[in-house]
C-alpha cells in the first residue's frame, strides 16, 4: 500500500467529514433542541451553494460572497421557521416529515424556475487553487485545507457558543424545560427562530464550501441530508460533541472504504465477484458502521446529556 496515497485519501476523509459536520451541525441543533424533524435542511445547503455562486459570479470574491450569503441564508432559515415549522411544534413527527417534504419539492422547483436546470459555475478562488506540500512530492490542495480548518474552527466556535453564553444557556435550558425558560419570560419563539437561522447559516456555509468542489444543481442536498442524518443518529442526537465525532468518523470511512475495500475483495474473490460485490458494500460501510454504534450505544457515542 503507497503510504502518501493513503494519507491523501484520510486528509480527503477527513475534509469529507468536516464539510459533514458544517451541515450536520445545523440539523442537530434543530432536531435535539427544537424537536422538530426537518427533511428540508439539505435544500437550505442547496440554497446557500446557489446563494454563494450567484454573489461570486456578482462579485469575483469569495470573501465577498461569504458575507452576502450571512445574511441571505439566515433570513430564508428564519422565514421558514416562521411560515412553515412554528405550527408544527405540537404536531407529530410524520407531520413534520411531510411538512418538510413539501419544502424540498418547493426549494427544487425553486432554484429551477430562478436558476434553471443546468449547473451553476463557481471556481475555485485563485488564492486556494494551489496545493501544499504536506511531505515531500505530496502535495494536497489548498482549498480542501481551508475546508479542513473552518469545520474545525465553526466546531470550537460553536461549542464555545453553546456552552459558554447567555444565549447558548437559553438554547440549552430551552431543550431541556421549554415551559419554565418560557414562565421565567424568555420568548421561546425568537429563541427557536434564531436557533433555526443558525442551523440555515451552517447548510449555506456548507454550500458555499461545495460550491467549487462540487456540482451546484437542483436536489444538491438530497444525498447529503441522509448522511447528515447518519452523522446525527451515529454521534447522539442534539450533541454537537457526537456530531463532530460521527462526521469524521463516517467521512473517513466513506473515502477510505470506497478507495481501498474493491481492491481488497480483488484480493481475497475472483475478479467478477470483486466487480459486482466491492461497489456495493463500499456504498453500505458508513451503514453498518452506523448498526454497529447503535448495537452497542443506541443513543449514539455521545448522548446529549453528555455532549
Amino acid at each position: 500500500m503507497n503510504f502518501l496515497l493513503f494519507l491523501e485519501q484520510i486528509l480527503n476523509g477527513l475534509q469529507f467529514g468536516v464539510f459533514l459536520f458544517l451541515i450536520s451541525a445545523g440539523l442537530t441543533l434543530v432536531l435535539g433542541i427544537m424537536n422538530v424533524v426537518n427533511l428540508a435542511h439539505g435544500a437550505l445547503y442547496m440554497m446557500g451553494a446557489y446563494f454563494a455562486a450567484t454573489f461570486f459570479a456578482w462579485t469575483g470574491s469569495l470573501w465577498i460572497a461569504f458575507f452576502l450569503m450571512i445574511p441571505a441564508s439566515l433570513a430564508i432559515g428564519m422565514a421558514v421557521e416562521v411560515i412553515t415549522l412554528r405550527r408544527l411544534y405540537d404536531r407529530d413527527h410524520m407531520d413534520q416529515v411531510l411538512a418538510t417534504f413539501g419544502l424540498i419539492l418547493f426549494f427544487n422547483e425553486g432554484v429551477k424556475l430562478i436558476w434553471g436546470v443546468e449547473s451553476q459555475n463557481m471556481p475555485i478562488p485563485e488564492a486556494l487553487s494551489s496545493g501544499v506540500e504536506i511531505f515531500p512530492d505530496a502535495p494536497y490542495p489548498t482549498y480542501r485545507l481551508a475546508i479542513i480548518g473552518v469545520g474545525l474552527l465553526v466546531a470550537v466556535v460553536l461549542y464555545f457558543f453553546i456552552s459558554r453564553t447567555r444565549t447558548g444557556m437559553l438554547i440549552r435550558a430551552g431543550a431541556s424545560n421549554g415551559p419554565m425558560i418560557r414562565a421565567l419570560g424568555v420568548n421561546i419563539r425568537l429563541l427557536y427562530t434564531v436557533i433555526f437561522g443558525i442551523g440555515a447559516f451552517f447548510a449555506g456555509l456548507a454550500g458555499l464550501m461545495a460550491g467549487p468542489i462540487l456540482s451546484v444543481e437542483p436536489g444538491m442536498g438530497d444525498d447529503m441530508l441522509i448522511l447528515a442524518f447518519v452523522v446525527i443518529v451515529i454521534g447522539g442526537i442534539g450533541s454537537i460533541r457526537g456530531a463532530l465525532v460521527a462526521s469524521i468518523l463516517v467521512g473517513v470511512f466513506e473515502v477510505v472504504g470506497r478507495s481501498y475495500l474493491p481492491a481488497l475483495l480483488d484480493e481475497l474473490l475472483s475478479s467478477d465477484v470483486a466487480q459486482t460485490v466491492g461497489p456495493a458494500l463500499a456504498s453500505m460501510l458508513i451503514y453498518i458502521l452506523m448498526i454497529l454504534v447503535l448495537f452497542f450505544r443506541p443513543q449514539g457515542l455521545f448522548p446529549a446529556r453528555t455532549g
